[in-house]
């Protein structure tokens, strides 16, 4: 099995440490404040968006892009539309900062129920599904983007 990209190793190793619920949920809401960082730019996309970016099962709206970098990895990109969708908005952040630049073999190898370790065993099936719906989004990227590369 591929390793997970280094940055979201350490992202993983990170969250195994917290125990504590409140402290989880605090740190995760430092993450959701850096969302600005990884919102699409209107060079990308604009609204109303491209249904082929939509996450499905996502009850906050949520929206991935992949671009490719000059060496061939990928920067991904992503939107909320739900304002309260803070969970949605961290798992962008951890996606990004972890895989944009990542190598792809790493990326698409991404397992989705990555959010159980970050989020906690405890999060509701319903927001556990959108969110696993973006990891998936971003993996599904990665996979289509080396299958071109190898045709």
């Amino acid at each position: 099995m591929t390793e997970y990209p280094v940055k979201l190793a350490e992202v993983l190793e990170d969250f195994s440490l917290i125990t504590d619920r409140t402290e989880r949920q605090e740190y995760l809401i430092d993450i959701a404040d850096r969302f600005d960082d990884v919102k699409v730019t209107p060079d990308v996309a604009t609204k109303p968006y491209d249904e082929s970016h939509r996450v499905p099962a996502c009850e906050s709206e949520a929206f991935v892009w992949a671009l490719e970098n000059p060496d061939g990895t990928l920067k991904f990109r992503f939107d909320v539309l739900n304002p309260q969708g803070l969970s949605a908005m961290a798992m962008s952040v951890i996606l990004d900062e972890a895989c944009s630049g990542a190598p792809l073999e790493q990326v698409a190898t991404v397992p989705p129920d990555i959010v159980f370790k970050i989020f906690g065993k405890e999060i509701s099936m319903g927001k556990g599904q959108g969110l696993m719906g973006i990891v998936a989004m971003v993996q599904y990227a990665a996979q289509q983007h080396l299958a071109g590369s190898q045709s």
